[in-house]
C-alpha cells in the first residue's frame, strides 16, 4: 500500500475516494478514527492509501480532477 492523498478535508476524501472507485480503484482511508478521538476538529489529516500497482494511475486520476497534491 501506498499514500496517495493526505488531507484533513473529509469532503475531498469522499471525491477522491469516488473517483477512483469509478475507475476500479480501491482506495482504503487511514487515520479516521483517530480524527474522530481529537474531536473532528480537523488536526489530524487522513491518510487515503491504493495498491502499489495502482498508484500511479490512480494519482492522475486525482491531478485530472484537481486533486492533486497541491489542490
Amino acid at each position: 500500500m501506498k499514500e496517495l492523498l493526505r488531507s484533513t478535508d473529509p469532503v475531498k476524501l469522499a471525491l477522491a475516494t469516488a473517483l477512483l472507485e469509478g475507475e476500479g480503484i480501491t482506495a482504503f482511508v487511514l487515520d479516521v478514527h483517530m480524527s474522530i478521538l481529537e474531536g473532528s476538529l480537523g488536526m489530524l489529516p487522513r491518510r487515503m492509501m491504493v495498491a502499489d500497482r495502482d498508484l500511479f494511475l490512480a494519482r492522475a486520476i486525482l491531478r485530472d480532477n484537481g486533486l492533486g497534491p497541491e489542490a
